[in-house]
């Protein structure tokens, strides 16, 4: 018989997932509304077993609600097939594969069954009907409402069990984990509508790879209804390998760095351009000569005087603060090079006087991470505290960590050990004292991240596996409502926010932008959704109301399609996600355009700026023509130069001066998913798909594959071997199995002569 147990604390424990879904019909009934997690927090075990449940019993009516269903790469031709083969098992195999999306991708999902997202794997579904039909719309802060209005009543996700527990001190609990984002706020929700009469269930699928993540995300296990405890191994946790980055995408990352300012706060999104800047960034904390040099060969602050104003190139001292709703693993690297170290705090009166230190000019080192007088007399200027200290200040400074846990007022003075003072903070000599011996050693509960959700390689999440329980706890995975936006939330108000919040930088991406400086994206001119908008609008117009704050959107000037070069900065386009009324700093590869405050001449001129030299004779005559810019305008001899050629040859000049043994800018900077015999095969594949892009350059390349003299002896015996291609080709057996697969195979043969001749050459 199936064990349940009642080891957590009044839920039900199952080990058996069928009676699981048993219990959860007897509790909601047949109409079953479920949401899962954004990305990797899907309770896997549970919705297969439910969807599968709803395929036999077409009495159930089954609605999914979730964003970001995961699945691996699907190779797009034969050649593609063999090159991914080895990677997709090694990578994927582990990975228990979501059953309904499956069934959405292929057409196959039954009448009883729907499933409706807010936010899609990028470019994963534009020719899927059914999946542009069953989308939502909506600003990640508003999806919780959103999901009221379809009429959730079940909610299943992983969760991260207790290491530490011990049945006999505390009731158990569990971590939300890489997903408390929507979760924290929801089960508020969901627990209102219990006591009203509603019948609710929330589920909890242990995942043993998860790791216990601290602070907010610690739920009770009686926050659950129904809880799985899966046989071992459970599902290994979906990871999206780090891709390579490009020359220009390390040229965006670099400007992007320079914005950054010190003591600042940083926001970030998974990808390339993310990857980039946090490269540029650590290149700017840990090789500044290099750094500055690069700047000075590009011409940084004489094109582009905003990198002096917003930013800096100057190593980080006090750190930054992260606050994104997605912890990316470039959060872990700059938490690893001492760059994220920034910490804010809860308490509204320690932070606020920290923020006002900062504004000030103070520049000490530890200002945000021990105690100081300045500090103490920052606290007495706001009320905080007395000048001269009461029992109640005294525990309040100990709480925070100001004081030492062993000081003690008696009589009027603070005494500890064999020192002892008076407790009037403007008397010297008590200044003296609290300077030297009574501070403690560091201010409690400090954060240098919040984060919403995580995803991100394997090397990610081990990163946040084997971290001691200290550095963790610099880290709090969240509500996605109280890094999203500024209103005042349970766990923090906006005076705290905007205090934390300094010199915000929040770095996104787009696909394209106007030269009116609307920003395109999340979906295409004809209706169809890339992504979706998650978060971004919602940082963007942030940064319109913080402080110091700036929005930065990313994104490269140029796209391949079909075999042309296309211009991804664009007179006007029928769709956008930021109105251009929101315009704030735009990034490519080519600079900086920050059209903040300015006049629409001033943007057009900006932003035509950063375009490809290509493309900006047609943008500007577009522009003269209705208006927008001058007919006499010309654009200066500075930005006509914007082509590939030239950042590439800046960044070979640095390499050229610098005898590192590592490139500036290499492909992969942290971590790379692949073999150095994928790496090889991958650029021959990726130079094979540029060549034969367009119907005339398939026939062209065709042609040369079929004259081509190369021999299979010829080509690396390892990347034969990775694409299943060993023994003699022209065998009748085996791989060869018609003219196509023939074709495919000497176009292989060329791609690899191809690149490996650039090698050489390079």
């Amino acid at each position: 018989m199936p064990k349940t147990t009642d080891a957590y604390a009044g839920a039900a424990a199952h080990t058996d997932v069928d009676t699981l879904i048993d219990e959860l019909i007897a509790t909601v009934g047949k109409r079953i509304v479920i949401g899962l997690p954004l990305g990797i927090g899907k309770a896997t075990t549970v919705i297969n077993a439910l969807y599968q449940r709803a395929l036999v019993d077409k009495t159930i009516s089954l609605k999914i609600i979730t964003a970001l269903s995961l699945s691996a790469p699907k190779p797009k031709s034969e050649l593609e097939a063999r090159f991914l083969k080895a990677f997709l098992k090694r990578q994927y195999d582990d990975v228990v594969p979501l059953d309904y999306d499956a069934a959405v991708r292929s057409g196959k999902l039954p009448p009883n069954i729907e499933v409706t997202e807010f936010f899609l794997q990028a470019a994963g579904y534009l020719g899927n009907a059914y999946a542009q039909q069953h989308y939502i719309s909506s600003n990640y802060t508003h999806v919780v409402r959103d999901l009221l209005l379809q009429g959730i009543n079940v909610i299943a996700q992983y969760v991260a069990r207790d290491p530490d527990h011990d049945d006999d001190t505390r009731p158990p609990q569990f971590s939300l984990s890489c997903n408390p984002d929507l979760t924290l706020d929801l089960n508020v929700e969901l627990a209102r509508l219990k006591a009203e009469g509603t019948p609710i269930c929330r589920i909890a699928e242990i995942n043993d790879h998860l790791p216990f993540m601290p602070h907010d995300a610690v739920v009770e296990a009686d926050d659950f209804e129904l809880i799985l405890d899966p046989p071992a191994p459970h599902s290994a946790l979906f990871a999206a390998p780090s891709m390579a980055v490009s020359p220009a995408e390390h040229m965006i990352g670099f400007y992007a760095s320079s914005l950054l300012r010190d003591a600042g706060t940083l926001q970030i999104g998974i990808g390339s351009l993310g990857t980039a800047l946090v490269h540029s960034t650590i290149l700017r904390q840990h090789q500044n000569e290099r750094y500055a040099q690069f700047a000075d060969l590009i011409k940084l602050h004489e094109r582009f005087p905003s990198a002096a104003s917003v930013g800096g190139l100057e190593p980080f001292s006090t750190g930054l603060y992260g606050s994104s709703e997605m912890l990316t693993d470039g959060f872990i690297q700059l938490m690893q090079t001492d760059i994220l170290k920034r910490p804010v705090y809860l308490d509204l009166h320690l932070q606020q006087a920290l923020h006002d230190l900062a504004s000030q000019g103070v520049e000490e080192p530890y200002l945000h991470r021990k105690a100081s007088l300045l500090l103490i007399d920052s606290l007495v200027a706001q009320g905080a505290i007395e000048k001269v200290l009461t029992a109640g200040d005294v525990d309040y400074l100990k709480s925070i960590g100001v004081l030492d846990q062993a000081v003690a007022l008696r009589d009027g003075k603070l005494c500890f050990e064999a020192y002892e003072c008076a407790a009037d903070t403007t008397d010297p000599d008590s200044r003296a004292v609290l300077e030297d011996a009574l501070f403690a050693a560091e201010l409690k509960g400090g954060i240098v991240a919040h984060g919403g959700f995580f995803l991100g390689p394997d090397e990610f999440y081990e990163a946040l596996r084997s971290m001691s329980t200290a550095e963790r706890s610099g880290i709090c995975m969240t509500s996605v409502r109280f890094i999203n936006s500024l209103y005042d939330h349970r766990f923090g108000s906006q005076q705290l926010k905007a205090a934390q919040r300094s010199n915000a930088r929040f770095m996104n991406s787009a696909m394209m932008v106007t030269v009116g400086g609307g920003a395109i994206s999340d979906g295409l001119d004809d209706g169809r959704v890339v992504s979706g908008v998650g978060g971004q609008y919602n940082f963007v117009e942030m940064a319109h109301q913080l402080p110091g704050a700036r929005s930065v959107l990313m994104l490269k000037a140029t796209r391949e399609s079909n075999g042309e070069t296309r211009s991804n900065i664009v007179f006007n386009y029928a769709h956008q996600t930021i109105p251009r009324h929101l315009r704030d700093i735009f990034i490519t590869e080519y600079g900086i355009a920050d059209t903040r405050g300015k006049q629409d001449a001033e943007v057009y001129a900006a932003i035509i700026r950063i375009a490809d030299s290509r493309f900006q004779p047609e943008l500007i005559e577009q522009a003269r023509r209705v208006g927008k810019l001058p007919r006499n305008f010309e654009l200066e001899a500075a930005y006509r130069n914007n082509y590939p050629a030239t950042y590439k040859h800046a960044m070979q000049q640095l390499d050229t001066s610098f005898t590192a043994e590592t490139s500036a800018f290499p492909p992969f900077p942290f971590d790379c998913a692949f073999t150095s015999t994928e790496l090889r095969v991958g650029k021959a594949l990726k130079w094979l798909k540029a060549a034969t892009a367009s119907r005339r350059g398939m026939m062209e390349t065709s042609v040369k594959a079929w004259l081509l003299k190369t021999e299979p002896s010829e080509i690396d015996a390892d990347a034969l071997a990775l694409m299943a291609y060993q023994g003699n080709w022209n065998q009748a057996e085996g791989w060869k199995a018609s003219l196509k697969a023939e074709t495919e195979y000497r176009l292989f043969l060329l791609a690899m002569r191809q690149t490996d001749d650039l090698n050489e050459s390079a």
